[in-house]
């Protein structure tokens, strides 16, 4: 399988970066941690805006950086787009566009504009002056640009972090129909969970200029070890496949790896792959669940993979669906009281109580 494969260590300024990975090259990796933790950095040093002489870059196989090379930014096949659209205000959305085009490397890689256009919704605006667009629509028409510069990697600086609630609102579901039709990878910095949950394959989760976790995101979020799963907010990604849908109800059934959950409305066509968050917040523990008892339509067994005591009174509990434990990873928040009350522990088979499951995409 093709992979980036990267080292950066050395000072930037009172900076100390001591970063290595090796990634799928396609998809979107999601770059996670705290504000200062070297995320961007990361990111400039992939463009070449950041040189550490031992820094080592390959993209699928083709060396950008090593001891005996640096390949400069401007010959770099790369797309950026950074928090601020900064498009070029004197040119139209079209002229933006075709600005890309004219400093690709290769314009055999220029994907045809009539299909960037359709992909990020732009055909209505072409004509417009760069000014009179909204925070949305800008990031679109900065996004369209970087692709039309026929990048070999897309770089994407928290490009939704200068936007208020209504435009992520807009423009996440461009950035999903992108990762849908794109074969091009994106290394994604950001420091909102819920994007990544909704957008990415793989998490490198950063602190201090290291790099403390990498892998499958759903892998990450699962992990005890991490501190993810500690966080208010901790919820899980799984994929499910659309196997039946109740008209007279309104309610989709997806399978996922060891069992199947039932989904408000209807989603996709059949054998359709959708994304679903779980929330640990969401999610309750009995021990036996008696047929309609409870109004809570999802309670697929699981068996408990371990815990961990998150608070002086909460407990986070992992789980992995099926009767074996071999299915997909959820965590679940819940009191210490109930946790000794039901005398649970590891390896426990019990039912997991879902009282929400939401299309993360």
């Amino acid at each position: 399988m093709s992979t980036i494969r990267a080292e950066f260590k050395g000072q930037l300024g009172q900076f100390s970066l001591d970063v290595t990975f090796s990634i799928p090259s396609k998809g979107i990796t999601a770059f996670f941690g705290p504000s200062g933790c070297g995320k961007s950095s990361v990111l400039r040093c992939v463009a070449g805006l950041n040189h550490l002489p031992s820094g080592q870059l390959s993209i699928n196989d083709q060396s950008w950086q090593s001891k005996d090379l640096y390949i400069p930014t401007y010959k770099r096949a790369i797309g950026y787009v950074f928090q601020d659209a900064d498009l070029f205000h004197h040119l139209s959305v079209k002229e933006n566009l075709l600005f890309g085009y004219k400093r690709s490397h290769n314009k055999k890689n220029v994907p045809n504009l009539d299909e960037i256009i359709e992909l990020l919704g732009l055909a209505g605006l072409l004509q417009r002056s760069t000014q009179t667009l909204s925070g949305g629509e800008r990031q679109r028409v900065a996004i369209g640009r970087a692709l039309m510069s026929g990048p070999e990697i897309l770089l994407m600086d928290e490009p939704l972090a200068a936007l208020d609630q209504f435009n992520k609102d807009e423009i996440l579901p461009y950035l999903e129909k992108m990762h849908e039709h794109l074969a091009i990878p994106v290394l994604y910095v950001s420091h909102d969970l819920s994007e990544i949950e909704r957008l990415a394959d793989y998490m490198i989760l950063m602190d201090k200029g290291r790099v403390q976790a990498s892998g499958p995101l759903e892998q990450l979020l699962a992990n005890p070890d991490l501190p993810l799963a500690r966080m208010p907010d901790a919820a899980m990604v799984v994929t499910g496949r659309v196997v039946a849908y109740d008209e007279d109800y309104e309610l989709t059934t997806m399978a996922v790896l060891g069992g199947e959950l039932i989904v408000s409305g209807k989603v996709g066509q059949l054998h359709s792959l959708h994304r679903l968050r779980i929330a640990a917040s969401d999610i309750s523990l009995c021990r036996t669940r008696a047929p309609g008892g409870s109004s809570i339509l999802n309670g697929p067994m699981a068996k408990i993979a371990g815990a961990i005591q998150s608070q002086a009174h909460q407990m986070t509990v992992f789980l992995n669906l099926g009767k074996d434990g071999q299915g997909a990873g959820l965590v679940a928040r819940i009191t210490r009281k109930s946790w000794d009350k039901l005398e649970l522990k590891k390896g426990d088979v019990i039912h997991a109580l879902i009282k929400g499951v939401a299309l993360a995409k």
